[in-house]
């Protein structure tokens, strides 16, 4: 049997190891995992687990990813078993894929695995090959503001987005037989085809060729210390966001475009899933007190919601803490 109370939520919730059931509620991110490691043979003793979170939940900002590395990390640190940083990562996933019932990528449990210090990280998803890019904190802040709201929109609609663009796939295909995923195209093939696309599978697949380029772009401008250029290529995807792929929502957009406004922000765009939660922002060191009091100023005027903002630096992923 495990137990678990979460501080955040004020609530206590157990769960038997040999068939945690799904509930629709947060412990099944950690039953899941539970479920996950059953499943490999990883026999798990009981356990009482305390939760602490200061993460956002449904706010964009990867807090089931959090819940389900943090709780895995802690769970083998009751056993004799050892996970790779890889292997750890898809075990995340698959608890959120088969247990939770959302058809989420690996991304949010690389990174929460594999932080690492005044670092952004470049995941091939694919391949699962990853590389270090610096993002130095002594030049800028990522400063993350939360609208306050949410639009009960995004499990369905992420699924939906990805239909679409599998439909756009499967079309190309005819075309050029090598095509897996939208990854493997170019803007200058997808210009051939686009006209022969259903016009919202086309804005769909839109969206993700040009994002994988901007990426890649990305990784050339944090490399050669280029900031201004990573915040312009973090605009263009929130303008991507907003009309090609249309995950955005006006809070989203309002809080973007006060950003962009202030003195010292590089760049703004919404983050997660989308329909509200967050967007995160490029700002210059010396601009950070000056954007948050304007950002929140200017949100509340013009919503009457006063948004939650936090100043961050690339740290380390989920590791082991001791206060001592």
């Amino acid at each position: 049997m495990v137990r678990v109370y979460s501080a955040s939520m004020e609530e206590e919730i157990t769960f038997p190891l040999d068939n945690p059931r799904r509930r629709g509620h947060w412990s099944d991110y950690i039953a899941g995992v539970a479920s996950q490691f059953e499943m490999r043979k990883v026999r798990l003793p009981g356990a009482d687990l305390l939760l602490f979170s200061d993460v956002p939940v449904g706010s964009g900002l990867s807090s089931s990813a959090a819940l389900e590395i943090s709780s895995a990390l802690a769970f083998l640190s009751l056993t004799d078993d050892q996970l790779a940083g890889e292997e750890l990562a898809r075990l995340g996933q698959s608890a959120e894929n088969q247990f939770v019932g959302m058809n989420c990528g690996i991304m949010d449990q690389f990174i929460a695995v594999h932080g690492a210090r005044d670092h952004a990280l470049f995941l091939d998803c694919r391949s699962l090959e990853f590389q270090l890019v610096p993002l130095p904190s002594d030049h800028c802040r990522i400063v993350v503001c939360n609208t306050m709201v949410k639009h009960e929109l995004g499990a369905s609609e992420y699924n939906t987005r990805r239909r679409e663009c599998e439909e756009g796939v499967h079309h190309m295909q005819k075309q050029w037989s090598t095509v897996k995923a939208l990854r493997d195209l170019t803007l200058e093939q997808f210009a051939h085809v686009e006209e022969e696309l259903d016009p919202t599978v086309r804005k769909r697949c839109r969206h993700v060729i040009s994002e994988n380029e901007r990426v890649l772009d990305s990784i050339r401008s944090l490399r050669r210390g280029d900031l201004h250029h990573f915040g312009e290529l973090m605009n263009s995807s929130h303008d991507s966001l907003r009309d090609d792929y249309q995950v955005s929502c006006e809070e989203l957009d309002l809080m973007v475009g006060i950003a962009r406004g202030i003195p010292g922000c590089l760049g703004a765009r919404m983050t997660g899933g989308g329909f509200g939660g967050c967007t995160v922002n490029l700002v210059e060191t010396d601009a950070v007190d000056l954007f948050c009091r304007e950002v929140g100023a200017l949100y509340r005027n013009r919503t009457g919601l006063a948004p939650a903002i936090y100043i961050s630096v690339p740290s380390q992923g989920a590791h082991e803490w001791n206060s001592q």
